[in-house]
C-alpha cells in the first residue's frame, strides 16, 4: 500500500499566516508521507527476506508510528483549516461541547491552555469511541501518547515548525490565528 500526499495548497492565502510558513508546512508534511512509504516498503522487504528477528527491523516497526502519526496527524490539522473560524452555537458539536464541559467557553479555554502549553506537540479535542465523551489532550510526540480507542476531533500543531516563522515565541498569537482559520463544520464531521 503507498500512501499520496493530499494537496493543501488552498491554504496558501489564508488569513494571519504566511506563504512560506504554509508552504514549508505542507513540505515537511509530504516529508511524512514519503518516509511512511518508505518505511513500510522496507519492512514488507524485510519481511520477504525473512529478516524480522533483526535489530533493523524492529527499530524501523517502531519508526512507522513516528512517521505514520505524523502523516496523519498534519492531515488532520490540514483538513480543518481554510474556514472563516465562526462557531455555530447550536450545531452539534457545540451542544457536545457543553454536555462534556459546561459550556463552550470553557472547553475553548481548556483547549488553547493544553496548546499553550511549553514544550513542542499537539493540542488534541479527542472524543472517546466508548462513551462518546470529548476531551482535551496533549501529545508530546507522533508516536506517543495518544488515547486508545479515541478519534481526533481537532487537532491543533504546536510544534515549532507550525508558527515560529510567523509568530517567533508568541505561541498565543499562533493559537488565535489558529482558530481564526478553523472550518467547524469540517470539526463536527469527524464527530460520532
Amino acid at each position: 500500500m503507498t500512501y499520496t500526499a493530499k494537496d493543501y495548497a488552498k491554504l496558501v492565502g489564508m488569513e494571519d499566516f504566511s506563504e512560506a510558513l504554509i508552504r514549508n508546512h505542507i513540505t515537511l508534511y509530504q516529508g511524512y508521507v514519503t518516509n511512511t512509504n518508505k518505511v513500510l516498503a522496507t519492512l514488507e522487504q524485510m519481511l520477504k527476506e525473512d529478516k524480522t528477528a533483526t535489530p533493523e527491523f524492529a527499530e524501523l516497526k517502531r519508526r512507522l508510528g513516528w512517521e505514520f502519526n505524523g502523516m496523519r496527524l498534519h492531515e488532520c490539522y490540514f483538513n480543518v483549516l481554510g474556514g472563516e473560524g465562526i462557531v455555530e452555537s447550536g450545531s452539534r458539536l457545540a451542544r457536545k461541547k457543553i454536555e462534556d464541559f459546561g459550556s463552550i467557553e470553557t472547553w475553548l479555554k481548556d483547549f488553547k491552555s493544553v496548546g499553550a502549553m511549553r514544550g513542542i506537540g499537539w493540542a488534541v479535542l479527542y472524543q472517546d469511541n466508548v462513551n462518546g465523551k470529548l476531551f482535551n489532550c496533549w501529545i508530546n510526540e507522533h508516536d506517543a501518547g495518544h488515547p486508545a480507542g479515541c478519534m481526533p476531533i481537532l487537532v491543533m500543531d504546536v510544534f515549532e515548525h507550525a508558527f515560529m516563522l510567523d509568530y517567533g515565541l508568541k505561541r498565543a498569537d499562533y493559537i488565535e490565528a489558529f482558530f481564526k482559520n478553523v472550518d467547524w463544520r469540517a470539526v463536527e464531521a469527524r464527530l460520532k
